[in-house]
Formats: structure tokens, C-alpha cells, sequence
């Protein structure tokens, strides 16, 4: 931090308050300055409107495009430091990638208590050491306080003390932790509640690292090879080959250089499994960063992880946040998964922005998947990433081939078929573990009526509604609407309403009914509403009694099932004929990615695909050959298409209750956008507008604009040109509207 008590203060100060206008707001100082004095980063309450908020200085000038005397001053400054460095710069860089305004992308960026104006600062606990004194001889006039006797006989046995939730679950009180300070015997200490205790020293390892297979000791020695330099790698290695170990030996090397490292996971039922891991693997703190903390929790990792008291954080996409006071690798495990872009509001990717991050501090960067993206794919195969290949199992077993099961023309009851339950019933004769996975949760897609053909249908949204059980009501599962389920068609008066296909519950009722023996757990987001129930229910599954596990793609991500040897896939159909462009990408990584839940330990696995299309090529190379053969032809189509990953592309997309508004406003944005790049020559393709693939969703209409490039920076000009045209533009404020820069889905 250069010295500023020489730099005259300055008259402006540029803030970024979270609102949805893409700039700067002038402010002039006001109440007392920061000892430090005013300087970016630093958080102000400011007066915006008829409302006071909290707003990050990022600009210290001496001018104003209006005249000083109007400029509001600064009510306070909420900081005595600014906030760090790092983060800023992050925040800053993603602001301008995605087009997004400044003021909302800090105000995403950082935990709700400092949006709140609370303090930068470390919560405190209470930890109780037995003295010096104490520690070395028996001290007299305790034989009338038994209890005060037996808690130093307790701390005794722990040398770096133990905190105080420990004391008091023993059942001692703090009365008796007073007296005992009172005497002398012991010491009351305060430190932040994520700290390693004060004089514990020790290895940094709490357990030893497991022995690396040659593949895994190759990918290793890559990864060491350039610790202080930007190091991008595709560890791209089938499922249960073993990638969780790489990154764990990779971190030892980089928290033994006194460094930071950032591991982000997809989604937040794959936090406390590596959580778990990491913690019983390493002596030092491991915090945690997802939407399932508390707002004290998420400031409490934060502040560890920006003073450096946490050298390991692992999160899930918002975690890409988190400021490192000394950063030192940046992993992402998963790296393929739709779940690191965000969708609504501030639409980054976290992939993106660790490469990114990984650019801007020099360090590795390490992606992990088992499945990669098509975008990280190309890289590596350009050269731009390392590509470290991991093509062994842990288990010895080769990965378990897609056996396509032709649907057609066979009866099925919740949507399995009889060769299937066969299969089913013998695989758990044998004392093994069976995963159905349906991605479609509730008792089934709709209710139909039988007599006239009625389907009921939501009333906000182009979508049907699907029957649930439990409780019984039929629900949208895009905008949430829930009904009670009719007692008689509603367009002829029949009784005779029948569900139509299965989804999770129906196909858990069938299970249930066919093996009554054995325990039916489904895993999908009814059934783990309630916190922790997801990681219970894998707790008794790895038990390894006979089991069925029903799930939709909560199920696909990453978990060690080790006793599963069967995967049915319920229906592959869904994703292989959708109009998106991604969506056969995306469905063959959920295949493999689910499919790799099978043999993963001592018994070889096996995996049966129901489909329709059993005679589908694409369906068909990748049962044969496996994911990288068909996201080579994928690969191959999409540069002759002049898609992604060879071609970059932004997507307008604009709401609204009145369709005619959407339409009217959509017409208008796209003819102005192709007026201005045909007077500046820019090489970037406008079309549209055209609906959205679900045109009303939530009572709103959707509508779309895209814009396509061969050059990145001619993209971000002509979508900077659009989103100050509609800035501007008086229509465009009775409409919400977005710029999705590198759109995932164009749903």
C-alpha cells in the first residue's frame, strides 16, 4: 500500500452504489476522514435518493462532470483500510467482462453483512489453557470442588486448550472455567473463531498422502513444475481415476510455501464431502464458502481467507470471490458444470474468472473433469492448456460402457422396463448397490385426462405442471406455482385423470413395491430440503448394506458411491433433440458423469440406457467410445458451424409482462445495433429478436436478440454501443433486460 498522508485529499470521490446503471456516482468528502486517508476501497454510506447505502469508492478525483457544490458529501466512511486489493481488481475486471453495473457486481461480490455496513473483522471465541503452573505439578485445595478438579484434569490432557462449546458439552460450566482462572490454573484466550490454536505445531499433514498410480505421479510432477508462474492445466481424467488426490498433494506444496489455495466445487451437496476430506487430510484451517452458511459464517471464512489465517477455501461459484491475502493455485473441479455460470443478475462464470485470477497473480490454475467443456477442450488440444490425461481407475476396473436399452414397443412400470429389473433384482441379490437416475423429480412430468386429452398446463408459464405426491398437488417447476390437483377434468368433467411418465417418486413407489426388502432412498431437491439431509443419506448408503438410490443429476456430481456396480439410466431422450446447441454436450456429460458412479471400487460396474432412439449415431459413438470421442465430432460441427468454442457470442434478453413492450423494444435495440455496426464496418452478427424457447415464463414474456463474433473485443464494443443505446433509450426502462456475455443455455 503506497503512503498517502502526503497525497492532498481529494475533492471527488467516484462510488459505485448498487444499482443497475453502469457507472460511477460523485460524491463529496464528507465526516471524518479515513486515518489513511480517501482512497479506492475503502466502503461510504452515502445518500442515494430518498435512501441511505453503502457504496465502494473507486475513484479519488479533483473533477466532476457536475458542479462540486451539487455533489452530495459522504455521510461516513465505514473503513479504516480498504478492502483488499485482489478482490477489488476481480470485482472491477468482472464488471467490465460481463457489462454489468459496477456498483451491483461489488455489491453481489461481497458477504451481506459488509453490504450492511458492518465491520471487516473477525469474530472472537473463547479457548481455556491450562497454565504453566498448572501443567507441571498437581495444585493443592481442590478436594472440595470435584467438578473444578475433573475440568483441569480435562484441560490438562489438552495442551493448546479447548474452546469453549467443547468445555460446556463436557458438562462443566463457566463458573467453574472463572474460579479456576481466579486461581491461577487457568487462562482464558481470545482468538478468531477460524485460527489453528496458538503453539500447536506439528506436521501439516493430519493424515498421510495416498500412494499415486504412474498417471496420477506424471499429472503431479506438471503441476510442480511451475508453482510461481500462471499454469493453466486440463486434468482431464475418467471418473474414479483419482483427480481429488492430485489437487490434495498439489495444495501440501502450495500451503508448505506459505501460500493460499481456492478449490471450487459445482455444487453445495459436494461441499461437506470435501470439506470432510480436505479437513481430515490437512492440520490447518479449511473454511468453507457457499449459499448454505449464515451471514456471521460467510464473513467469518471471508475475513480467513483475506487475512490469510485460512490457507485452504473451498466453495461453490460465489466463492470465486473470496479475497487470498497470498494466493498460491486456483482449482476447479468439475470445471464442465453448468452450475459455475450464474443466470440471473450479475451472469458470470466462475471458470472464467478463475483463469482470469489465475492470469492476474501469476499462480496455477487447474481444471478437473472427467467430462470438459467444449471451450476448455479446444484449448487444450490448441495448446493454450496444459492437458494432463488421467486414464486409469483407483479400482483397476476399466470405466463401465454405455449399454443402450431400446425402450420401444415394452411395457414399463415407473418407467423401468422388465430386462432392466431383472438386472436390477440379480444385482442385488448379490449384495451390491443400484442407482436409478431419473432427471425429473415429482411423481410425474403431468396429469392428463384420459376422455379428451386434457393436460394441465401452468397458467404463467408455457410448461405443463408436474404431479406430486408428497404432498399430493401439481406444480410448475419454473415459477414455482403450486395447485391442488382437480377432482374432474376441467374442459369435459371426466374422472378418469392419469399421470403421464414417471419422475422420481413414481419410479420410488415402483422400486418399493418390487423389492420390499430392500431400503429405497431418493435423492433429489424435495426429498434434501432439510439441511444435511443429503450428506445423511450418503453416510448410510456407504455403509454398503443392498440398497436402490433414486436420483435426479444431484446424484451425477462427483460422490464416491463405492458399493453402487449397477447405474439405470431411466431416459437418456431428453437432452438429445433440444433446440439449444449445447444441449447434446451437456447430456453427454451427464451420462458419463452418472454413469462413473459404478465400479468404483472392488466389483466392475455396469450401466443400462433406456432410450428411444437406441439407433441415434451420436447415441450410439458415445456408448461405443466413450465421451472424447463424441465431443471430437461435436468439436468438429461446431467450427463448421461457427459455434462455440470457435466463435463468441452475447445474448440480449429482454422481459416483460406486455408482450407488445418486449417485441416493440426488441425490433428497435437489434435495427439500431445493425445501423451502428454497419457505419463502424464491425464484423459481428445481429439476429433476431426471436421468443425465447419458453416464450412466457412467470407471467412474463421472453424474447431474445444474439450477437456472434470471431473477435472477442469486437463483441464487448458492439454490446458496450447496445447497453448504452438502451440506457438511453425511454422504452427500455418499462422492460427488464440483460447482456448474457458467453451465454451457457438460451433458455
Amino acid at each position: 500500500m503506497s503512503d498517502t498522508s502526503s497525497r492532498p485529499a481529494p475533492r471527488v470521490l467516484g462510488v459505485a452504489v448498487p444499482s443497475p446503471l453502469r457507472r460511477l456516482f460523485d460524491y463529496r468528502p464528507g465526516g471524518d476522514p479515513p486515518a489513511g486517508g480517501w482512497q479506492p476501497g475503502l466502503r461510504v454510506r452515502v445518500p442515494f435518493g430518498r435512501r441511505q447505502v453503502v457504496g465502494v469508492i473507486l475513484e479519488c478525483r479533483d473533477d466532476s462532470a457536475l458542479p462540486l457544490a451539487t455533489l452530495k458529501p459522504v455521510d461516513a466512511c465505514l473503513d479504516d483500510a480498504p478492502l483488499p486489493e485482489d478482490w477489488l481488481w476481480l470485482c472491477r475486471f468482472t464488471a467490465r467482462y460481463y457489462q454489468h453495473a459496477p456498483g451491483d457486481t461489488l455489491h453481489q461480490a461481497m458477504p451481506a453483512l459488509l453490504r450492511q455496513g458492518r465491520a471487516l473483522e473477525a469474530r472472537t471465541r473463547e479457548r481455556w489453557r491450562v497454565t504453566a503452573s498448572a501443567a507441571q505439578e498437581v495444585p493443592p485445595g481442590l478436594a472440595r470442588a470435584p467438578r473444578q478438579a475433573e475440568l483441569l484434569a480435562m484441560l490438562r490432557q489438552h495442551p493448546h486448550g479447548l474452546v469453549t462449546q467443547a468445555v460446556l458439552a463436557q458438562s462443566f460450566s463457566r463458573d467453574q472455567l472463572k474460579a479456576l482462572v481466579d486461581k491461577g490454573l487457568v487462562e482464558r484466550l481470545e482468538e478468531p473463531r477460524t485460527a489453528t490454536p496458538a503453539g500447536q505445531a506439528g506436521p501439516l499433514l493430519a493424515e498421510p498422502a495416498l500412494p499415486l498410480q504412474r498417471e496420477q505421479a506424471a499429472a503431479l510432477a506438471a503441476l510442480h513444475e511451475q508453482l510461481d508462474a500462471f499454469h493453466p492445466c486440463l486434468l482431464h481424467g475418467v471418473t474414479g481415476s483419482g483427480k481429488t488426490e492430485v489437487y490434495l498433494q498439489l495444495i501440501e506444496a502450495v500451503v508448505g510455501r506459505g501460500r493460499q489455495a481456492l478449490v471450487l466445487v459445482p455444487e453445495i451437496g459436494l461441499t461437506p464431502q470435501t470439506l470432510a476430506r480436505f479437513r481430515s487430510r490437512f492440520r490447518v484451517p479449511v473454511v468453507a464458502l457457499h449459499s448454505g452458511l449464515t451471514d456471521h459464517e460467510r464473513l467469518d471464512a471471508w475475513e480467513a481467507a483475506a487475512s490469510g489465517r485460512a490457507p485452504i477455501v473451498i466453495g461453490t461459484r460465489s466463492a470465486i470471490f473470496t479475497p487470498l491475502a497470498r494466493p498460491g493455485a486456483i482449482i476447479v473441479d468439475e470445471e464442465h458444470d453448468g452450475s459455475f455460470k450464474q443466470q440471473e443478475g450479475l451472469r458470470y462464470h466462475a471458470r472464467d474468472l478463475a483463469v482470469a485470477r489465475a492470469h492476474r497473480h501469476g499462480i496455477p490454475l487447474v481444471l478437473g473433469s472427467a467430462t470438459p467443456s467444449l471451450e476448455t477442450l479446444q484449448r487444450a488440444l490448441a495448446g493454450d492448456y496444459r492437458h494432463l490425461r488421467l486414464t486409469q481407475r483407483a479400482s483397476r476396473h476399466p470405466p463401465a460402457r454405455l449399454e443402450l436399452v431400446d425402450l420401444r414397443g415394452r411395457p414399463r412400470r415407473g418407467g423401468l422396463i422388465p430386462p432392466v429389473m431383472e438386472a436390477i433384482e440379480s444385482t442385488l441379490a448379490a449384495g451390491h448397490q443400484v442407482l436409478v437416475f431419473i432427471n425429473r423429480r415429482g411423481f410425474a412430468p403431468t396429469l392428463a385426462c384420459h376422455a379428451c386429452g386434457w393436460m394441465a398446463e401452468c397458467d404463467h408459464c408455457d410448461a405443463r405442471m408436474t404431479l406430486h405426491r408428497q404432498p399430493p398437488l401439481l406444480a410448475c417447476h419454473h415459477c414455482d406455482r403450486r395447485r391442488a390437483l382437480p377432482d374432474a377434468c376441467p374442459d369435459c368433467g371426466s374422472a378418469d385423470l392419469r399421470p403421464l411418465g414417471s419422475g422420481t417418486e413414481r419410479t420410488e413407489e415402483t422400486l418399493a413395491e418390487r423389492f420390499p426388502e430392500t431400503p429405497v432412498y431418493r435423492i433429489d431437491r424435495d426429498s434434501t430440503r432439510r439441511r444435511d439431509a443429503l450428506e445423511q443419506t450418503l453416510t448410510e448408503v456407504r455403509r454398503g448394506a443392498p440398497c436402490l438410490l433414486v436420483g435426479t443429476q444431484m446424484l451425477a456430481k462427483g460422490h464416491h458411491l463405492p458399493h453402487v456396480t449397477l447405474v439405470v439410466v431411466v431416459n437418456a431422450d431428453a437432452g438429445l433433440y433440444a433446440s439449444d446447441f449445447r444441449a447434446l454436450e451437456h447430456s453427454a456429460q451427464l451420462l458419463e458423469q452418472v454413469a462413473g458412479r459404478a465400479g468404483r471400487a472392488a466389483h466392475p460396474g455396469r450401466v443400462l440406457v433406456q432410450t428411444l432412439h437406441a439407433d441415434d449415431p451420436n447415441l450410439r459413438l458415445l456408448a461405443a467410445r466413450g465421451y472424447d470421442a463424441l465431443a471430437e465430432q461435436l468439436l468438429e460441427e461446431r467450427r463448421a458451424a461457427l459455434l462455440p468454442p470457435f466463435r463468441h457470442l452475447a445474448l440480449l434478453r429482454l422481459e416483460s409482462p406486455r408482450e407488445p413492450a418486449v417485441s416493440e423494444l426488441g425490433g428497435r435495440a437489434a435495427a439500431a445495433l445493425r445501423e451502428h455496426l454497419a457505419q463502424r464496418g464491425l464484423e459481428v452478427d445481429c439476429l433476431g429478436p426471436v421468443p425465447a424457447p419458453m416464450e412466457r415464463r412467470q407471467n412474463r414474456y421472453h424474447l431474445q436478440v444474439m450477437l456472434g463474433a470471431e473477435k472477442r473485443s469486437r463483441l464487448h464494443e458492439a454490446g458496450a454501443w447496445l447497453t448504452a443505446w438502451l440506457e438511453a433509450e425511454p422504452a427500455a426502462r418499462r422492460v427488464r433486460w440483460s447482456l448474457d456475455i458467453d451465454p451457457q443455455t438460451l433458455s
